[in-house]
């Protein structure tokens, strides 16, 4: 089983999507096993303080990091992986969610404000990921993201072996066309392959289409 392990300070953003459709199968699989950290449980202070100005002056807030440090090290243990969502990380790819599913805890923190102080990064962090070249109000969307892309590929979360194999980007390419009833809806008609019954045409036809599709749409893969 894989466990994940959440820290943010807005647990609610998450929790209902996890709840809900392969994420939830996920867990009633028991492929894997949630679990939210918010920062604000393991202040000490009475205003439960988890941010603070910045050194040198600046707009926003940056998280502190006595709360972030007790947060990470109440659930960290030596096979544990911390992953900071942050848009300075290495950027997130169907690889690194492959990649992801061979971990047996992953914990990820997710900032908010101007981000977390440096030294949470330097002593916690093993891993910084973006999901892409813009900015989030904080990483507990981008943590979303990162956990469906990973979760999806656990044993038997989609179903049978080798369900997620025809993805795109699984096979380097983007995904084939796909079709189903009724034959013909305004006008537009399946492409007769896929009625023939022939799987050798079907699987020919299904492979040209998708390198047609990655060289239209992104040439980058090819």
């Amino acid at each position: 089983m894989l466990r994940i392990d959440i820290i943010t300070l807005f647990p609610e953003m998450l929790a209902g999507f996890l709840d809900q459709s392969m994420m939830k199968r996920a867990q009633t699989l028991e492929a894997v096993a949630f679990r939210f950290i918010n920062p604000r449980d393991v202040t000490t202070d009475v205003h439960h303080t988890t941010d603070d100005r910045p050194f040198g002056g600046g707009p926003g807030m940056v998280m502190k990091p006595e709360p972030l440090f007790a947060a990470v090290e109440s659930v960290k243990t030596p096979e544990s992986r911390v992953i900071y969502l942050s848009p300075q990380g290495r950027a997130f790819n169907q690889r690194a969610a492959e990649r992801l599913t061979r971990e047996p805890h992953l914990i990820f923190l997710c900032g908010h404000y101007e981000g977390v102080d440096e030294r949470v990064i330097e002593a916690l962090v093993d891993e910084e990921i973006s999901i892409g070249d813009y900015v989030l109000t904080n990483g507990v969307l981008a943590a979303g993201v990162i956990i469906d892309a990973t979760v999806r590929l656990l044993p038997g979360v989609l179903g049978g072996a080798g369900a997620a194999e025809q993805d795109s980007f699984s096979s380097g390419l983007l995904d084939h066309p796909h079709y189903t009833r009724p034959e013909t809806f305004r006008g537009r008609s399946v492409p007769p392959v896929l009625l023939s019954g022939n799987h050798a045409a079907i699987a020919a036809w299904r492979k040209e289409q998708a390198l047609e599709r990655t060289r239209a749409r992104r040439p980058d893969l090819l």
